[in-house]
């Protein structure tokens, strides 16, 4: 027998939403209020100081007394603008110039393409373009064969040129918050590469099978992106030590993930993994695996327990995060800077993890852009 359904006078019904609607905003305001009380803002406040610190290079014995957050706006002013904190000590004008000379620096929204000029300047060692509104790189990229070290992040780049898998020097590339869909298979050609970075970029859903051959990668990161799985290709990189494939599509893990033996940090959390396979404890070099624990049914116990040495960290949902927070969605305007807030704290986050000896079994997010 089929559900009734009683059909009431529209007022009425437009009536009782209507109040409805009023107490559940009541609801809010008092709960926002409570909050506002509560040591989840004090929380989110120390936790924006430390990344603050962290950035100006402040040493947490600056900033923390026995374990609590201990500096105030001013001291970190007062600290962060003193010369003699830089960690490496100044090198003579005449070394600073000569090092330059071989570094390429380009940022500003004013920029939509590269220099003219830059062709002519196939000597560089590294490229630092940032926070610009360039969309391609040119082919002529190929004639740079002294490339070491390629940042581009945080431009409009929606497609990467076959040329650069000419890069045989090329030792670091990031590509991160850009416009990716894809990576041209000639990226595998770039023998030497010790370090890529394609998070951010939101659509790549798969890598090509050739980057198998960069057999010297030992830092992956395709966070913020459109993956179903881990790429074959990243399971055959034989000395890969980080893996961040954080915020994706997962549902699960292949069985043979052991095989990635040198693997040292494993970073999952934001996917959709219901559970962990018995693989992961036979990785012998996993020192740090972070989840997001809200949908696991399924953990081997051995993963949980003390003596692996492996430090777990589940990231639980809290309901907090479904409150509109109007302060919340004027600093972040869409779901690319989220990812990048919640980057920078998950990467001072880590640091602070590495540091301790041991972690709590669970860790709950208290905001979007916070978590402990």
């Amino acid at each position: 027998m089929g559900h009734q359904v009683i059909i009431f006078d529209f007022s009425v019904i437009r009536g009782l939403w209507e109040t409805r609607v009023k107490k559940n905003k009541e609801r809010q305001k008092k709960e926002k209020e409570r909050l506002e009380k509560s040591a989840l803002e004090k929380i989110k406040q120390e936790w924006n100081l430390i990344l603050e610190c962290r950035k100006k290079g402040i040493p947490q014995s600056k900033y923390l007394k026995n374990g609590f957050v201990d500096i105030n706006e001013k001291d970190l002013d007062t600290y962060g603008k003193t010369p003699q904190l830089k960690k490496s000590r100044a090198m003579p004008d005449g070394a600073n110039k000569e090092q330059n000379k071989f570094i390429f620096q380009l940022s500003g929204e004013q920029w939509t393409e590269l220099p003219d000029s830059l062709k002519e300047q196939t000597y560089l060692k590294e490229w630092h373009v940032y926070n610009t509104l360039i969309q391609t790189i040119p082919a002529y990229i190929a004639l740079f064969q002294d490339l070491r070290v390629l940042e581009l992040s945080k431009n409009q780049i929606n497609h990467l040129p076959a040329e650069i898998g000419c890069l045989k020097n090329l030792k670091v590339l990031n590509v991160s918050f850009n416009n990716l869909k894809s990576v041209p298979p000639e990226l595998g050609d770039c023998e030497n590469l010790e370090k890529l970075d394609l998070s951010g970029n939101m659509e790549i859903t798969e890598l090509p099978f050739e980057l198998s051959n960069l057999k010297q990668l030992t830092f992956v990161d395709v966070s913020a992106n459109k993956f179903h799985s881990i790429p074959i290709c990243v399971l055959r990189l034989s000395n890969l030590q980080w893996l961040d494939i954080s915020s994706n599509s997962l549902k699960d893990l292949p069985e043979d993930i052991d095989r990635l033996d040198e693997l040292q940090t494993l970073l999952l959390q934001k996917n959709k993994l219901t559970y962990l396979p018995r693989a992961l404890v036979n990785m012998p070099k996993l020192s740090l695996l972070v989840v997001s624990g809200d949908d696991l049914v399924e953990i081997p116990t051995a993963i949980c327990e003390s003596t692996t040495g492996l430090k777990f960290v589940s990231l639980k949902d809290s309901p907090v995060e479904t409150i509109v927070c109007e302060d919340t969605e004027e600093i972040i305007e869409n779901e690319r800077e989220r990812e990048q807030i919640e980057k920078e704290f998950m990467k001072a986050y880590i640091e602070d993890l590495m540091e301790r000896e041991s972690t709590p079994s669970y860790t709950t997010k208290v905001m979007l852009s916070l978590q402990l």
